[in-house]
């Protein structure tokens, strides 16, 4: 039992009155910057880095916290009323969520999104508490071609979350896998697909794609059908979720956790990734798949416990292997050096006050986010009430701001202009936009894995099989992938046999 007395001392830590302050700061500005589209978490952490130069260490870090998963229930809020994901992982949460919200009850999905969100990083937070060190150990054996597998895994999945026919979803995925390579190759130096622009030598970023696609997109979109009366939602008299939306939700609750857990500690993996896969998971499994993207309460419920859990679960490497998992825990890491703290495994022996006071934060700060997500559900609901001639230029408003301050960049704002078009066109002709996101998302994450993998096998591609966890995760692809054709051939046999008996 000695080991629970740092976890016990941790607790110390976080309830001085100093540290409950930070970490109430931190959890009301994630909210507030997950509810602005494009404004997320790494920005506000970027830009909050010089506000820790005079933060003892430990404050520091729990408010720097705060601030990462409590905006992963903000960017909920966007998604459900107003089909603006304010970053990647709140991507999947806009199909059953803003469905949900035309249909009246948006309530309902903050609410269920509000707890599922609470409950998944709560079990996150026991997850990193007792089994840090063995994960950590885990993570530590998944090199280049482990990533491959897993993001050609994600890219494939996107095939499955898709409304408007699996064909058209793969072509979205395939525009987005095209403007992932759009940019400098870092392997080579050579620019790509950027027409001599120096606004594009980096690349594309995702605000603008996804501000674009489904702020603007969905703006023009409901433009042209103005004809129509716009059906304004039902009155929400309790934003508590009912006994039966609650019983809907536990599996996909409970599966989200453990998935959200799981890849949030694998780089490359995190929020987003967990939030597609358990999206897909509760998909595949349910009876009636085809409610997913009319309003399934699971298909709110999986994603956010899963994201969630997911930014929780990647400090795990950040601070017990001094790797960090996504953008954001590269801006912790940062923030840890700036304290003269470098993170490693010597931290928890080393630094126990910092490494528990942060974990042990995390639970105050769910809980402060549960009391104030709840009330506040009925103020966000009433957003919905406004009239659409005054909601769309708000909007419009608010997304090209949120773009603009990411990087100061009138370019940006151009881009967000033509993937508004792109994202009305794609509307019009029956293409969801959640695919290509998701694929351009992943995109380059597989691409600079798998030529990473191919440096390190010579050019072989068989080396991917040759790795149990690569070849693992890869067989179980190919499995799922001849799954429909093997039961296609057994029903066809089965006729056969059948006509013969006739």
């Amino acid at each position: 039992m000695d080991f629970l007395n740092p976890v016990v001392d941790g607790f110390g830590v976080v309830l001085q009155p100093v540290n409950l302050l930070y970490c109430l700061i931190g959890v009301v500005i994630g909210m507030l910057i997950g509810v602005l589209p494009g404004l997320g978490p790494a920005a506000t952490i970027a830009i909050l880095l010089p506000i820790t130069y005079g933060v003892e260490p430990v404050s520091a870090i729990i408010m720097l916290a705060g601030i990462f998963y409590g905006a992963q229930y903000g960017g909920t809020i966007t998604s459900v009323l107003l089909r603006l994901p304010g970053e990647a992982s709140s991507v999947v949460t806009v199909f059953d969520g803003f469905a949900l919200a035309k249909q009246g009850r948006a309530g309902t999905a903050l609410g269920v999104a509000a707890i599922g969100s609470f409950i998944g990083g709560t079990v996150s937070i026991i997850g990193l508490t007792l089994l840090a060190p063995v994960v950590a150990e885990v993570a530590l054996d998944f090199g280049p071609p482990e990533y491959a597998a897993l993001s050609l895994f994600g890219v494939l999945l996107v095939a499955t979350v898709g409304n408007g026919g699996r064909t058209k979803s793969v072509i979205a995925a395939g525009i987005g896998l095209l403007l992932a390579t759009v940019g400098r190759d870092t392997f080579t130096g050579a620019s790509r697909f950027t027409f001599d622009s120096l606004n594009l030598a980096d690349g594309i970023d995702f605000v603008p794609i996804a501000m674009g696609l489904f702020g603007l997109g969905e703006i023009l979109y409901n433009l042209e059908e103005r004809h129509h009366k716009v059906q304004a939602p039902a009155k929400v008299a309790n934003v508590w979720p009912s006994r039966h939306d609650l019983k809907q939700s536990r599996g996909a609750i409970g599966r989200g956790s453990v998935i959200g857990f799981v890849l949030g500690v694998l780089p490359g993996g995190g929020a987003t990734l967990s939030s597609l896969v358990a999206y897909a998971v509760e998909k595949r499994r349910a009876k009636q798949p085809e409610r997913f993207g009319r309003g399934a309460i699971e298909g709110v419920a999986a994603p956010e416990t899963a994201n969630n859990a997911a930014a929780t679960s990647s400090f795990i490497p950040l601070l017990t292997l001094g790797i960090p998992a996504n953008a954001t825990m590269a801006l912790m890491f940062g923030a840890l050096l700036i304290q003269g703290i470098p993170p490693g495994p010597q931290l928890v022996s080393e630094h126990p006050d910092l490494f528990w006071g942060v974990v042990n934060s995390m639970y105050i700060g769910n809980i402060l986010l549960l009391i104030m997500s709840i009330p506040m559900v009925g103020i966000f609901v009433r957003i919905l009430r406004i009239r659409p001639a005054i909601l769309a230029p708000i909007t419009v408003l608010i997304t090209l701001l949120g773009v603009y301050t990411v990087a100061n960049r009138v370019f940006d704002i151009f881009l967000v202009i033509v993937f508004g078009v792109v994202g009305y066109l794609m509307k019009k002709f029956g293409f969801e936009p959640g695919p290509l996101v998701l694929a351009f998302v992943l995109g380059s994450v597989m691409e600079k894995a798998v030529r990473q993998s191919l440096l390190i096998f010579g050019g072989d591609v068989t080396g991917f099989f040759t790795r149990p966890i690569s070849g693992t995760v890869l067989a179980a692809l190919i499995a799922v992938l001849a799954l429909p054709g093997v039961r296609y051939l057994m029903r066809r046999k089965s006729a056969a046999r059948d006509k013969e008996l006739v």
